[in-house]
């Protein structure tokens, strides 16, 4: 008996357009931080590739977005709730990620570590991929997660041991978080693609 091919829902489609959304404007933010810290150097000329691929990542997630359309909606009441549930979580993530940047910030400005500021956001950012990475069932999550921690930690390190000028610390911070953001977005790329390769047949 021939079984019918699973067809992805619309929201899954728009899911992967809003993630290059979103990794588009992190990736800019973060390498217009290493652009500051680098300015008036050579080496800033070498961090053009963050920013055109943001670009690329915000055509790929338009694309996606006008993709979508050609995809079914979800409708059984077990992938609703379901949706809800991630969309729900995702939430109080990212909310909780904000609350944290805010506090973070706050504690270290006040302790008369204004320097600390970029490691204490980048570290923030990075320990918020690992729940992301149980709500989502992605395992690249936990290598972002891993990666961008171990970048904030060294931010730590390098400026709380004076091991190069601040704004030094920053562009190496700036650099290691886009490489993340980037690196995510062409993953979303990639399963972007697939996705194109799956537009249900109409009649």
């Amino acid at each position: 008996m021939e079984t019918k091919p699973h067809i992805l829902p619309d929201a899954a489609v728009k899911g992967i357009a809003s993630g290059l959304m979103l990794m588009a404007l992190f990736t800019f933010l973060w390498s217009g931080i290493a652009f500051g810290g680098l300015n008036g150097t050579i080496y800033q000329w070498f961090l053009l590739v963050f920013p055109a691929l943001a670009v690329l990542f915000i055509f790929k997630g338009l694309f996606l977005y006008k993709l979508a359309k050609h995809f079914p909606k979800v409708t059984s009441e077990a992938d609703i709730a379901e949706e809800k549930k991630m969309g729900k979580w995702f939430g109080i993530i990212f909310g909780a990620e904000g609350l944290l940047i805010f506090v973070g910030i706050n504690i270290v400005i006040n302790l008369g570590h204004p320097d600390l500021v970029i490691p204490t956001i980048a570290l923030v950012v990075g320990l918020h991929f690992y729940p992301l990475a149980k709500v989502f069932k992605r395992t690249i999550d936990y290598y972002l997660a891993t990666w961008a921690t171990i970048i904030a930690i060294c931010g730590f390190v390098f400026t709380l041991n004076k091991t190069m000028p601040v704004i030094y610390i920053q562009a190496f911070i700036g650099i290691g978080i886009a490489l993340a953001t980037a690196g995510y977005g062409l993953y979303m790329i990639s399963a972007g693609n697939e996705v194109a390769r799956k537009v249900p047949l109409t009649s």
